[in-house]
């Protein structure tokens, strides 16, 4: 029997990505980070744009030379079609349509935050996946959710943001800190060496299921505010527990709402997925309380799947297509794509 060849292409937002999966398993995953966008603080769509459409041949070109396969052996190929930046959404669409119209090959239009929980099922050593069905907690820099997954095509948001995600209050505190863009990680490595119970900050009062970082956001602002008058030398002093305190409050915001949820549906396979969930302080806490409840089991995915990458949509493809999922070519880039 074939083994489905599937490659995936990724321009959701400032990386270009190429993979090409096996089956389940990866055979190769580039990707082209734009380091441009740094000096400036956060990703500037028209220069993400930009930088897709100057990478993505060399980088699906890298892709199967690494994998060691022609163009022509691949059996389809899927992209991003949002959510993300229609800008870069656009590029990546563009190029997925023309060359499948080339190739006479079928096309997979991907959900971007369905990918990041589908990442899950790639086979790799050290990786095993969850078993259906499972409660996934989606965190990124622009989404935040809690997603029931009862099968690869069917999964259900039972909680989602109702202003910032996660990862957006990770890098906005992390500015206010002085860190460069992306400052989620900066402030997880400085966090190690920090005292997480030194400064306490707001907490959203919630009741159901959904998420909020603004609140949070704004009392790091004016906690800081506060010491306008040393303001650097006040961080200087005490940034290890500035990283700590913030990962702290972030992370235990995350867990609250996901033992909530698992409460409340009985679920007791767990995932965590999306770029932040590399953080090391959200997968100790999830670690640790699953650790302590017998018959909870936890899934993470290696860091390369965590963030944005092709590796991912190629996988959610290859689900799709052996569903029998296919996209025409009137399949358009949705910055807002919806669920």
């Amino acid at each position: 029997m074939n083994i489905p060849l599937i490659l995936g292409i990724e321009t959701s937002c400032d990386d270009t990505g190429a993979a090409i999966l096996r089956g389940n398993k990866v055979l190769s995953n580039v990707t082209s980070v734009q380091l441009i966008h740094e000096k400036h603080g956060g990703v500037v769509p028209e220069l993400a744009g930009r930088a897709h459409m100057e990478n993505i041949s060399e980088v699906v070109q890298s892709a199967t030379q690494q994998a060691k396969v022609a163009l022509e052996e691949i059996d389809a190929i899927a992209f991003t079609q949002g959510p993300g930046l229609q800008v870069s959404l656009v590029v990546g669409a563009s190029f997925a349509k023309g060359l499948a119209m080339a190739l006479g090959k079928p096309l997979i239009a991907v959900n971007h935050m369905k990918a990041h929980i589908l990442s899950h099922f790639i086979e790799e050593e050290g990786m095993k996946a969850p078993s259906f069905p499972f409660l996934c907690l989606t965190v990124s820099g622009g989404h935040t959710q809690l997603v029931v997954v009862r099968s690869p095509l069917s999964m259900e948001i039972i909680g989602k943001t109702i202003d910032d995600a996660a990862g957006e209050a990770f890098d906005k505190t992390a500015k206010m800190l002085g860190f460069p863009y992306p400052g989620g990680p900066y402030i997880d490595l400085h966090a190690k060496n920090g005292n997480p119970k030194a400064f306490s900050f707001a907490k959203p009062k919630i009741d159901e299921l959904d998420f909020s970082f603004s609140g949070f956001k704004t009392s790091v602002l004016y906690m800081l505010k506060k010491n306008k008058d040393n303001h650097v030398t006040f961080i200087e002093d005490n940034l290890p527990d500035l990283c700590a305190s913030i990962q702290e409050g972030i992370t235990e915001i995350l867990l609250e709402k996901l033992k909530k949820a698992q409460l409340l549906t009985g679920i007791k396979e767990l995932a965590l997925s999306g770029g932040v969930s590399i953080n090391s302080g959200l997968r100790h806490k999830i670690r640790n309380w699953v650790d302590e409840n017998p018959g909870l089991n936890a899934y993470f995915t290696p860091g390369k799947y965590c963030s944005d990458n092709a590796a991912m949509i190629a996988m959610a493809g290859q689900l799709m297509y052996r569903e029998g999922v296919i996209s025409n070519q009137s399949v358009a880039a949705n910055a807002r794509l919806p669920w």
